[in-house]
């Protein structure tokens, strides 16, 4: 982000601190949490308000996101929501 700019608020416009908001309520179907972002003609993740949006799926476990083909779209440990969770303490 620019040093003066002001974050963006349309939860549809793909960021990575959009995608864990929605993370925070999104539905789960079949092991993957339902997201919604706005898409460019390609039918990939736009960063602006393109006026179209489309679900993608996110692998909670891993944190693989796929498109509605079940493509791989992206992957970050980061979107893994259960990563620390296997570790012992000794």
């Amino acid at each position: 982000m620019e040093p003066n700019a002001v974050p963006h608020n349309d939860l549809y416009v793909f960021s990575e601190h959009h995608l864990l908001a929605q993370l925070e309520t999104a539905p789960t179907q079949l092991g993957y949490k339902i997201v919604r972002f706005y898409v460019d003609a390609n039918g990939l993740l736009a960063k602006e308000n393109t006026g179209i949006t489309d679900i993608f799926y996110l692998s909670p476990s891993g944190g693989t996101l796929r498109d509605k083909d079940l493509n791989i779209v992206l992957y970050s440990a980061r979107y893994d929501m259960y990563r620390g969770l296997t570790k012992t303490k000794k």
